[in-house]
C-alpha cells in the first residue's frame, strides 16, 4: 500500500492534486497520459463505451478543470448517459468539448481531433 500526503491522494491509481482542485487552470503536462487518452478518445472516432472509463475521466477534469461546468467533464457525462440511454447524445456539447480541447492545449485546432 502507498503513502498518500494530505495534499496528493490517489483514485483508481489516477492522482489527484488537491492543490489544483478546480482552479480552472489546466496545463497539458498536468493531466495523467490516462485521463489524457481517455478524453482524447472522447473527441476521436471510436471513443470508449465503457462508461467506467468515461466516468474516471468525468472525475478528473470535474477535479481538476472547472467542476461541473468543465467542457470536457460534460461532455464524459453526455457521452456516458448516451451510453447508457441509448439516446442521442447533445451535438453542442460536443462542440463545446472540442473547443475545450483546444484552449487546454491537446489540438491546435478542432480538425486535429477527429
Amino acid at each position: 500500500m502507498s503513502q498518500q500526503s494530505p495534499d496528493n491522494v490517489s483514485i483508481d491509481e489516477i492522482p489527484v492534486d488537491i492543490d489544483t482542485t478546480q482552479s480552472a487552470e489546466v496545463e497539458p503536462a498536468d493531466v495523467p497520459d490516462k485521463i489524457e487518452s481517455i478524453t482524447r478518445g472522447l473527441a476521436g472516432e471510436q471513443p470508449s463505451t465503457n462508461p467506467l472509463v468515461v466516468l474516471k475521466a468525468a472525475r478528473w477534469w470535474y477535479i481538476h478543470g472547472k467542476g461541473g461546468t468543465d467542457p470536457a467533464f460534460q461532455w464524459a457525462i453526455e457521452w456516458a448517459r448516451h451510453r447508457a440511454t441509448d439516446t442521442p447524445s447533445d451535438v453542442e456539447r460536443f462542440d463545446e468539448f472540442l473547443e475545450y480541447l483546444v484552449t487546454v492545449g491537446f489540438a491546435e485546432e478542432r480538425s486535429t481531433l477527429r
